[in-house]
């Protein structure tokens, strides 16, 4: 009898529902959503549907349950790469550069998990009452309230910035996942700014000028640049008091 117990025991730690979100988020980064189903999970997981459905209701709570859990450790520990700036939870640090890691750990857990800019989004529209939306406005907002900003457009701030950073890292999944073999990244901004250049100059006078910029820009200090614009305009309209 007790050894029955002990065996019971064993299958449920083996089976538990962060070892099912983990293996979700595995098949997630490999398949993409379509990839994910419960069939697929089960048999990665070695086990019956029925053992999983006592942890997981679902496949819409499955991709709540990973969406989170992706966002979660991103918030909780910062980019990736520590050139990149310190974790969103340094004290040590100003809200700009708190909002910056913010920003980063974002498109870095996007970059890592292209499917996390769709699910962010739908988490958004559809459950902005859940843990996910709550956590990531929290994270700037803290921040946007670190800067000084009257309480009266706290919502205003923290919603302009939450829009650009996910808009932003949102369209860059996009590019990424595009169909067909990936592109050089020097010869695919060459080919765009080679395009620009032969416009017509009555119709795109901007679009030729900047054709050279675009060519020779970074992704990561144009992102960056973009927060740094949303952040002026929020100072200089709500200036410290």
């Amino acid at each position: 009898m007790a050894t029955r117990t002990r065996r019971s025991q064993r299958r449920t730690e083996a089976l538990s529902r962060e070892r099912i979100v983990d293996t979700a988020v595995e098949l997630l980064d490999t398949a993409g959503e379509g990839g994910l189903t419960f069939r697929a999970l089960t048999q990665r997981l070695a086990t019956g549907p029925g053992a999983v459905y006592w942890h997981v209701a679902n496949k819409e709570e499955l991709l709540a349950a990973a969406t989170e859990g992706v966002v979660t450790a991103a918030l909780a520990t910062g980019p990736a790469d520590p050139a990149r700036a310190t974790g969103p939870a340094d004290p040590a640090r100003s809200p700009r550069d708190g909002i910056r890691a913010v920003a980063l750990a974002l498109s870095g857990a996007i970059e890592e998990h292209p499917w996390l800019a769709a699910q962010l989004a739908a988490q958004l529209a559809r459950n902005p009452w859940g843990t996910v939306t709550a956590r990531i406005f929290e994270s700037i907002g803290r921040q946007v309230a670190a800067l000084g900003v009257p309480e009266s457009s706290w919502f205003t701030a923290a919603s302009a910035l939450l829009h650009y950073i996910l808009g932003a890292t949102g369209q860059n999944a996009v590019n990424a996942g595009a169909p067909g073999p990936e592109p050089d990244r020097a010869e695919f901004l060459g080919a765009v700014s080679a395009a620009w250049r032969e416009l017509d100059p009555d119709d795109y006078p901007f679009t030729r000028a900047v054709a050279d910029q675009m060519r020779d820009h970074d992704d990561r200090e144009q992102f960056l640049a973009g927060i740094d614009f949303v952040l002026t305009g929020i100072t200089t309209l709500h200036p410290p008091v």
